[in-house]
């Protein structure tokens, strides 16, 4: 293997660049990464950085030192936009080719997006130029902010803009934040450190439009210049689905078009719009994975659109409960989708996210996937954990040209939200116990507590809130299978 290169130059880029040469491979060595930007840590994108106590050096991954010593050829603020099996070719946008004998895909996820969120003042906060916007409006003075989605990325950067001074008010349509990930005796734990942070929490209502100053803002209408020939966006969750809306419109005008609500996870809305003939667009959000249907097909091609394009400034934020929540700022947290749309066309396997095998390794030997964007094993994770974790795995595969290896760990996730870390690790699913063997949920600013999550006697699962010790105890123990784990003593 002469040549390997990696797309996508953030963490789990970099990550199997150091195994490629830990591992030994001394070859030729290409990342390509669409932002300009060197790697750089995400995390704190939503805490540190927007609060001002983390400046842009902190967030750097690399050093010139290191950087020198990978060798590599970086191709920075250049899109792949194809993969060529058949001459394993990875084609660029700037239209250069790069031949390659392996590849690593780690192009990681884009936030999602709503229809109508291109008014100024709205936010997403998945990048450091994200992170750079929403810094510099932040410090105009104090602001009614909006944050739509109660998720980590939502919860965190309401907490970061409430420690800002900013009134804040967070929208979530699921009945508690955190939900699916935590369970609703947690979540109500996670729910109360909203409020306690001075942060308005509205839960199970949606996003119905997005209002503001000038032409077209709303997220429930759309407007096709030609004949729209049927329009459906359909928004599901857990495979069911569970709100359909469209319209049809006459020629020169769609009569309404409005996005459909689902309970529990579903927040978003569908909207297609387009100026010839809309053939079936659908947009929607929720929990973990887009469930979202197409509506149906026609002539012309307007595919994926996000909403109509306005301009002006956003003045608030409808909610499909019938209240308008006033609004200098909405920031936009309603999860990410996979960067897999380069590889449309591939011979790769795609379904919310590249399909890997447990060792990362996709259907073609010579390509494994890493990260935000790789469904290994069954299941796609967007945790630091992971996109650290897999690049080992993953670049052993690919120098074997087999599947020698399989990512075996205990998934793990934290935050820090209102001045509390919440750390959690195992695999819960619904019907566990929870059991608090240390401290007292119901007091979160009494010193935090530890949580077990059980099933038929044994512990799947570990929840802390400013109890890292004990919870890291806890966390090995699962990593070594211990199923029974030993509840921590107070004084651990």
């Amino acid at each position: 293997m002469r040549t390997v290169t990696i797309v996508g130059a953030s963490l789990s880029g970099l990550y199997a660049a150091r195994e490629l040469r830990a591992q030994g491979f001394e070859g030729r060595l290409v990342i390509v990464g669409d932002e300009a930007h060197r790697p750089y840590d995400r995390p704190p994108l939503s805490k540190d950085f927007l609060t001002g106590r983390t400046d842009e050096t902190q967030l750097a991954l690399t050093d010139p030192e290191e950087t020198a010593d990978l060798q590599a050829e970086w191709l920075l603020g250049i899109r792949a936009r194809g993969l060529d099996p058949r001459t394993r070719t990875v084609l660029l946008d700037d239209g250069r080719a790069v031949p390659t004998d392996g590849l690593v895909i780690a192009t990681g996820a884009s936030a999602r997006r709503l229809p109508g969120d291109h008014l100024t003042g709205i936010h997403t906060l998945r990048t450091l130029d994200d992170a750079r916007a929403l810094r510099e409006e932040l410090t105009r003075g104090p602001r009614r902010v909006v944050v739509i989605g109660a998720g980590f990325i939502g919860a965190e950067t309401a907490s970061s803009c409430a420690a800002l001074g900013h009134r804040v008010t967070v929208i979530e349509a699921a009945p508690l934040p955190l939900l699916p990930q935590l369970g609703p005796e947690m979540a109500a734990v996670c729910a109360e450190l909203h409020r306690r942070g001075g942060v308005e929490l509205i839960t199970g209502t949606g996003v119905a439009a997005l209002r503001g100053t000038g032409a077209v803002m709303a997220v429930t209408g759309a407007l096709g210049e030609g004949a729209v020939t049927g329009v459906a966006g359909a928004c599901g969750a857990a495979g069911a689905m569970t709100g359909v809306a469209g319209a049809c419109g006459a020629a020169g005008a769609v009569t309404g078009v409005a996005g459909a609500l689902g309970a529990g996870a579903v927040t978003g809305v569908a909207e297609p719009y387009g100026e010839g003939v809309v053939t079936g667009v659908a947009g929607s959000h929720g929990w973990g994975a887009v469930t979202g249907a197409a509506g149906p097909p026609g002539s012309s091609a307007v595919a994926g659109s996000a909403g109509p394009r306005g301009s002006g400034t956003v003045t608030g934020v409808a909610l499909t409960d019938g209240r308008t929540l006033p609004a200098d700022i909405v920031i936009i947290g309603i999860g990410a989708t996979p960067n897999t749309g380069w590889l449309t066309g591939s011979t790769l396997a795609l379904h919310d996210g590249v399909l890997c095998d447990d060792g990362c390794v996709t259907s073609l030997p010579q390509v494994v996937a890493v990260g935000d964007v790789a469904r290994v094993g069954g299941s796609r994770a967007e945790h630091w954990t992971s996109a650290t974790e897999q690049p080992r795995v993953a670049v052993a595969n690919l120098l074997a040209g087999r599947t020698v290896e399989t990512v075996c760990s205990v998934p793990y996730f934290w935050s820090d939200q209102y001045g509390a870390r919440i750390q959690f690790a195992g695999r819960r699913q619904d019907g566990d116990t929870v059991r608090i063997v240390e401290g007292d949920a119901t007091a979160p600013d009494g010193g935090g507590f530890l949580a077990l999550y059980e099933r038929e006697g044994c512990t799947t699962a570990v929840l802390a809130v400013d109890r890292p010790r004990p919870f890291l105890r806890v966390r090995r123990e699962l990593a070594r299978g211990v199923g029974n784990v030993r509840a921590p003593s107070q004084s651990s």
